[in-house]
């Protein structure tokens, strides 16, 4: 039953887990205490066993190859569960902690909630950590399962249920506002519907999807907005907007934290949309252990009204 693993060092694999994590020897090296040369050898014998080379060096990054990749969230999943179950329970020291966390978030979703989850982490617990990558999409699974990431940060897709294995919780949910420029020529005490689909639109894609909610729900009205600006990102969304005439519709809390209110006049859509829902999606196999678990608690905790607030941001804009 356990032939295959009888022939493997069980170190060996987490050296692949580490190595599939960083993309780089030196990296994993580092991670697990050892010399890039000692952890070069462990991969070579763990090649041997699985006759395959796992790893490819490509433009200075170690690349998995189709066999890597096929068994990377397996091998995390049953290292994480081993971890937990072999762990022994204990409370979780937050101020001696040396942990690393990765999120994977836009750079809305960061700023929706991350200034203040760091804030808080960085009082409590200032030796642990805090790693932003790139979310490549809303709930960032592959990432997830395979161990790269520890928690996305993602709105709720209601066409994209997450994969089996990942669970989520909810940081905050919202509600859709238009924002405009102080002064529009056609858009001051008012928005009209007739107005809202003659304005030229600023719309924020980080997944290059092809519709987002508002769009979805205006076809269904048989209507469409005139999108003029495209973007990959919202950073430059607040200069667009401020020194043009056109338009975006935003959750209010990522106008309110990533805009300046005082070049903005914002209304509510002038048609029904549906709340917006900010999670953190996580996996359960890989987040028992009793760090991951505090950080949960902090992510809920600063998601709480009034922490936001604090940090900076106002859940209630004048409309």
């Amino acid at each position: 039953m356990y032939s295959t693993l009888r022939k493997i060092d069980m170190n060996l694999l987490l050296i692949f887990d580490s190595l599939y994590r960083h993309g780089s020897v030196t990296d994993a090296a580092n991670e697990l205490a050892l010399s890039p040369s000692a952890l070069s050898h462990a991969l070579n014998r763990l090649r041997v066993a699985l006759e395959d080379p796992l790893f490819v060096r490509t433009g200075g990054r170690m690349v998995p190859t189709a066999r890597a990749e096929s068994i990377a969230a397996k091998v995390s999943g049953a290292l994480g569960s081993l971890s937990s179950c072999l762990h022994e329970p204990g409370h979780f020291e937050a101020e001696k902690s040396r942990e690393r966390f990765t999120f994977a978030a836009t750079d809305y979703t960061a700023a929706a909630i991350l200034p203040a989850l760091v804030a808080r982490v960085n009082r409590l617990a200032p030796g642990i950590t805090i790693k932003i990558v790139y979310s490549r999409d809303f709930n960032a699974d592959d990432d997830l399962l395979s161990g790269k990431v520890d928690f996305a940060l993602g709105f709720e897709e209601e066409q994209k249920p997450p994969r089996r294995g990942i669970e989520s919780m909810t940081c905050f949910t919202d509600d859709y506002v238009v924002a405009v420029r102080r002064g529009h020529p056609d858009i001051q005490d008012s928005l009209t519907r007739e107005r809202y689909l003659s304005a030229g639109h600023v719309v924020v894609r980080p997944w290059l999807e092809t519709r987002g909610v508002i769009d979805r729900y205006l076809e269904s009205q048989q209507v469409r907005r005139r999108i003029v600006v495209e973007l990959p990102s919202l950073m430059i969304a607040p200069l667009i907007v401020s020194r043009s005439d056109l338009v975006i519709t935003l959750p209010k809390r990522g106008i309110a934290s990533v805009f300046d209110m005082k070049d903005l006049v914002v209304f509510a859509p002038p048609f029904p949309t549906p709340q917006y829902t900010l999670k953190a999606y996580y996996s359960p196999t890989l987040g028992n252990s009793p760090g991951h678990l505090w950080m949960r608690e902090q992510i809920l905790a600063i998601c709480d009204r009034q922490d936001l607030e604090h940090a900076g941001y106002s859940a209630d804009l004048t409309i």
